[in-house]
């Protein structure tokens, strides 16, 4: 589990980095700027673009719960394997 506090700090840091989160059912989502997500207490909402075509691009939202975050890193780190 990431706390509140940690992931607002990657969301709030000035100047602002890039960041990846991983879910601990393995997914992932590039925070590439602080508008792409909206962080509360207990979950936050992500916003993505299903395509980076901007004729085709269509936003959508994804809830995750602080619970089942796994890990907040730089965007420049590797991806963490699943193999442990």
């Amino acid at each position: 589990m990431i706390s509140f506090q940690r992931i607002a700090s990657y969301v709030g840091a000035e100047p602002f980095r890039p960041f990846r989160i991983t879910t601990a059912g393995g997914r992932t989502f590039e925070i590439r700027h602080p508008e792409m997500i909206q962080v509360g207490r207990s979950t936050m909402t992500i916003f993505t673009f299903l395509s980076d075509e901007p004729n085709e691009a269509k936003e959508r939202e994804v809830e995750v719960s602080l619970l089942l975050t796994e890990s907040v890193e730089p965007l420049g780190a590797p991806a963490r394997s699943q193999e442990a």
